[in-house]
Parts: C-alpha cells; structure tokens; sequence
C-alpha cells in the first residue's frame, strides 16, 4: 500500500504494479515503429515481452531484434481515456537503463490530443507536454524536465537540465511535478529544480496546462535526443518502475 501522503496532498490515484499483469485499467499501449516524429529507432509493442509487471514493478524491456521492418523492439504505456488529471502531484520511482542511445521518459500529454486530429487545437504541440522525467545514457549525469506547447516545442521547449555528480542510472529514484493553477515545479528525489508559470512563456506564448493530462511511461531508443545507438550497448535493457501515484490538495474540512 502507498505511503500516507506528504501534509497537505491526498492520494487520488496510484499503481503500485503489485498484481501479475499490466492493469488495462489504467494503462494501454501505443504501438508501431515509425519513429514516433524523432527519429527513434524501437517498434512499440503491447507484447509481455517488452512491457510486464514482475517482482512489484512494471518492467519495460527494450531488445535487439528485428521485428516489423525495425531492429529494436520496446514499449509505451499511457493512461489516456482511463487516468487522466488536471492539477496535483504526479510522482513515479523509477531506475533507468545504462547506455549511450537509450531515451526512458516519464511524461504527460493534454487529454484532447488526437493522433490525425482536424483541429489544430488538438494537434501536439497545442495540447502541451509536460515531461517530469528524461533522461538519455550519453548524458548518465543530466535530469531534465520541460515543457512543450504553441511556439514552444521540440528544441524550443522550455527547459530546465539539473545536473547530478554521479550516474542517474545507478539507482532508483522519484521524479515529480506539482502542478496547480499557479505553474508547475519539477522534484528529483524531493528537491525542487524547476518552475514554470504562464509568465515564464512571455505575453506573445499560451499557457495550455489548465486542463486534464494522460501520462505516459516510455523507453525510446535512438532519435534526435536519445542519439546515436552505442555499437557496445548490450541488450536486452531493462526500465523498471515501482510505482506511479497522484496526489491532490486535500479539501480543507
């Protein structure tokens, strides 16, 4: 069972991936290999081979092989149309896989995205993005935590890298935001690291986050941030989660 909340949060919703099997309550999965607009080099999978939960946490296993026109295989799961939130801590422990080319993320999308959507209301970058985790092996020392939305996306994400004196990837740690009307903060093992407000886009930028959001837990490999592939990075690789909880203000009683 979750720990009790810190004071002041209420624990609204969590998988602590105790069960056997991937709970299609809460998650379900993007599946194909077209490099999902950067590049990546995995095909996305719903197999348990590549997305399992095993020994209390959700295993995401990215491997070397060929399979449907790609060499790498891998998963993401997201929450969309089952979990889905506006405001709150959102919180995952999770340990990342070394190796130069791999790209683990945890991070969310605005509930109105649709993949061929008429409207560009509805279209990435529109709906925002909101990344609490990524992390590439190239870089084993750097956190970073952004967002995207209109005139603000891809390299033109608002960022923030928190550097570390040692490799992320040695150990578990909890990634979080906090997130209310008044902006979003970003926490690696409890230490604040990043604040974004509607003042930080300036006048001539929109704000997207006042609305709900799906999450999405995610190991990308290769593509425009995870980078070149590594010729000695040894597969099968494996990210491991132990849980994902939301937290909201408490009412006052």
């Amino acid at each position: 069972m979750p720990p009790d909340p810190a004071a002041g949060w209420e624990l609204v919703w969590s998988d602590e991936f105790d069960g056997d099997e991937v709970d299609l309550t809460n998650w379900t999965y993007d599946i194909g290999g077209w490099g999902w607009g950067n590049g990546e080099a995995q095909y996305y999978t719903d197999r348990t081979d590549n997305a399992r939960v095993e020994n209390g946490m959700l295993t995401i296993e990215g491997r070397q092989e060929q399979f449907e026109g790609s060499f790498y295989t891998s998963a993401r799961l997201k929450t969309r149309g089952l979990q889905e939130f506006q405001y709150g801590r959102i919180e995952a422990r999770i340990k990342v896989p070394p190796g130069a080319g791999l790209w683990p993320a945890f991070w969310m999308l605005g509930a109105n995205f649709e993949e061929e959507a008429a409207d560009e209301a509805n279209r990435w970058p529109n709906v925002g993005e909101i990344d609490i985790m990524e992390w590439v092996g190239r870089e084993p020392d750097l956190i970073l935590g952004t967002i995207h939305g209109p005139g603000y996306a891809g390299a033109g994400g608002k960022s923030t890298w928190f550097r570390q004196d040692f490799d992320v990837s040695d150990d578990w740690h909890t990634y979080a935001i906090e997130w209310d009307v008044e902006g979003i903060r970003w926490f690696f093992d409890g230490e604040l690291f990043a604040t974004q407000t509607p003042d930080s886009l300036g006048r001539s930028r929109e704000w997207v986050f006042d609305k709900e959001f799906f999450m999405i837990l995610n190991l990308a490999i290769g593509g425009t941030l995870g980078g070149q592939i590594a010729l000695d990075l040894e597969f099968p690789v494996f990210l491991h989660v132990d849980h994902v909880r939301v937290y909201q203000q408490a009412e006052a009683e």
